[in-house]
């Protein structure tokens, strides 16, 4: 194996090579490569000790427990498992942008042992110092940088999270009257939140309405059809008493009106009586 002695002759015989093969005005010169991979070389050898004191984000563990020095989670609360999930996840994405930044730094080394160094991958332009001096492992031109688009892709869970459920609240946008994400929460809540009565900008009257819209209908729309039925043809029409209806009558009585939209108009207080007529006229 070379020493590092003799690595640095052959390095200073390449650079020497490499600026009369070249020869061009503004190629780098054999001071700003030498700069350059001594900074290269910097770099990875802090990178490589940082992998080596951290053990590699304790990746060499088997499993999440082991990390943190648990040998099960069958007593940890939820909260608890999903802050560690999320630092296990974290690790990992460090541990692959220390990956990607190892080679990259390789990548730039070759390059600069091959006399290739500041010359683009792609189009075989020379990559302006400027851009060499803040990225030192750039390998490619601006123009063909292997990270000019963003990416769009998305995590997998969000394909589940379509109409009903992939909005918080429709009721406002499209009056929506499906089992959406909101109406799920609602049911949840209603069994007891954190929340106070100084949270709300109207205080509840019960403990068991500190959620919102907490006097919304579940399961119909309107007061009275939680009282009100008919038969299969829309005819039929009977009242169930129950406490909604007493409520409902009562809230009626207080504003001194017959419906919660207002008065009905005189010929709209008998709806079958127009029918009728017609019937009857029709019979003779």
């Amino acid at each position: 194996m070379m020493d590092s002695h003799s690595g640095d002759e052959c390095f200073s015989g390449l650079v020497a090579y490499y600026g009369k093969k070249k020869g061009v005005e503004g190629m780098l010169s054999q001071d700003q490569i030498t700069d350059f991979r001594g900074r290269l070389l910097d770099a990875k050898k802090d990178l490589e000790k940082r992998l080596q004191m951290n053990d590699r984000y304790n990746l060499e563990s088997g499993h999440p427990h082991s990390s943190v020095g648990e040998l099960s989670s069958y007593d940890n609360h939820p909260g608890d498992e999903g802050t560690e999930l999320f630092e296990r996840e974290k690790d990992l994405a460090l541990d692959e942008h220390s990956r990607l930044e190892w080679r990259n730094i390789r990548r730039a080394l070759d390059a600069i042992e091959n006399g290739t160094y500041g010359i683009c991958e792609k189009c075989g332009k020379e990559i302006p110092y400027e851009r060499l001096d803040a990225l030192i492992t750039a390998t490619t031109c601006k123009e063909h940088s292997p990270d000019q688009e963003i990416s769009r892709s998305r995590p997998v869970e969000e394909e589940v999270l379509t109409p009903p459920f992939g909005k918080f609240d429709g009721d406002d946008r499209d009056e929506s009257v499906a089992f959406d994400s909101e109406d799920s929460w609602q049911a949840v809540a209603e069994w007891g939140t954190s929340e106070t009565p100084s949270d709300f900008i109207e205080s509840p009257l019960h403990y068991n309405d500190m959620y919102i819209e907490s006097e919304e209908n579940v399961g119909y729309v309107e007061d009275y059809e939680n009282f009100i039925g008919n038969n299969i043809v829309g005819k039929g029409i009977k009242v169930y008493p129950n406490d909604q209806h007493e409520i409902f009558e009562e809230a009626l009585d207080e504003e001194g009106i017959m419906t919660t939209f207002g008065d009905l108009h005189p010929f709209e207080r008998e709806p079958y009586v127009e029918d009728k007529k017609r019937k009857r006229t029709r019979d003779e």
